[in-house]
């Protein structure tokens, strides 16, 4: 049921639905963080989307219970999800969210839209996203917003840890016929997946998703720290595959790569501190004079409490 008159404050919900896990944020109308609660991930594939909703329902619900407020049905629900760019997959996750009677208003965008929300605010910026997948957006001084990249695990994603998982196992089997170098890569996969020789990976790859090719990336940054060369050339190529969705942005929206552009990283594969964000900072410094990349982390969820909050008319 909906808050009633002797509840507290209306809720809002925060939904960061990516590739990998799933974070949920409960808050009040005044944007107070009360609880938040993590889970599998929700990222939209054609035909699942239910399955998506289920996840992000129990999810919600978990995060209710924590502040026992269990039979509250919260004001807004904005959700954040990979793969929300598209409309008919977004509509489908959407019909599923509202016939569950998630929240009286839920709204269904990007991951990527929810976090550029968090990283600037009403302000103008590219946001630099690389997690499974990988996607840049950018909020021009006119207000217009842009994406570069995002086009999924087949066509795109270039960059990210599902996109350099794949070419880890190109890596492995290449050095394994001798086409390339020997590389620390092949010990430390075979390890991390838990089988004795390569030709286990064959029906291991055939059945892989996106998230499970992602789980190799930080085997390879692991090497890549090490000194091994074809984990760190790999690393390499990503970096520069994400700078290129950036510089591409700057271009469009700031003029060129020269403007002032603010810069914000977020993903699983660009925490602060992380090999891939050190790197992709320092490239910026050629690649895109005018970055100012900024230090925090970006908090998607977040994002979409601000965006849940709007709905309900509350600015800020």
């Amino acid at each position: 049921m909906s808050a009633g008159p002797l509840d507290p404050l209306p809720l809002v919900v925060g939904v960061d639905g990516g590739g990998t896990r799933t974070r949920v944020l409960l808050a009040d109308l005044e944007g107070r963080s009360l609880a938040r609660v993590e889970g599998p991930a929700t990222a939209l594939r054609p035909g699942d989307e239910r399955a998506s909703a289920e996840i992000i329902a129990a999810l919600v619900h978990e995060a209710l219970t924590r502040v026992e407020r269990a039979e509250t049905r919260p004001a807004a629900c904005v959700v954040g999800v990979a793969g929300g760019g598209q409309e008919r997959a977004a509509q489908a996750l959407w019909s599923a969210l509202a016939s569950s009677r998630l929240a009286d208003d839920v709204n269904v965008v990007s991951d990527a839209e929810i976090a550029l929300d968090d990283a600037f605010g009403d302000a103008a910026g590219v946001l630099l996203v690389a997690g499974t997948g990988s996607v840049a957006f950018a909020r021009a001084p006119d207000g217009r917003l842009e994406r570069c990249g995002g086009w999924g695990p087949v066509m795109g994603d270039e960059g990210s840890g599902a996109w350099i998982g794949r070419r880890a196992m190109s890596v492995i089997t290449a050095a394994q016929d001798g086409r390339e170098p020997d590389t620390a890569l092949i010990g430390a996969v075979l390890t991390a997946l838990e089988v004795e020789t390569l030709e286990s990976l064959i029906p291991w790859a055939a059945e892989a998703s996106p998230a499970d090719f992602a789980a190799i990336a930080p085997v390879v940054v692991q090497c890549a720290s090490q000194g091994d060369l074809r984990a760190n050339a790999l690393i390499s190529l990503a970096v520069e595959e994400l700078i290129l969705h950036v510089r591409t942005l700057a271009r469009r929206c700031f003029t060129d790569e020269r403007a002032a552009v603010p810069v914000a990283c977020a993903g699983g594969m660009l925490g602060r501190g992380s090999l891939m964000r050190k790197r992709i900072e320092q490239r910026l410094k050629t690649a895109v004079p005018g970055a100012a990349v900024r230090s925090d982390e970006v908090d998607a969820a977040r994002g979409a409490v601000r965006r849940a909050r709007r709905l309900m008319g509350v600015e800020g």
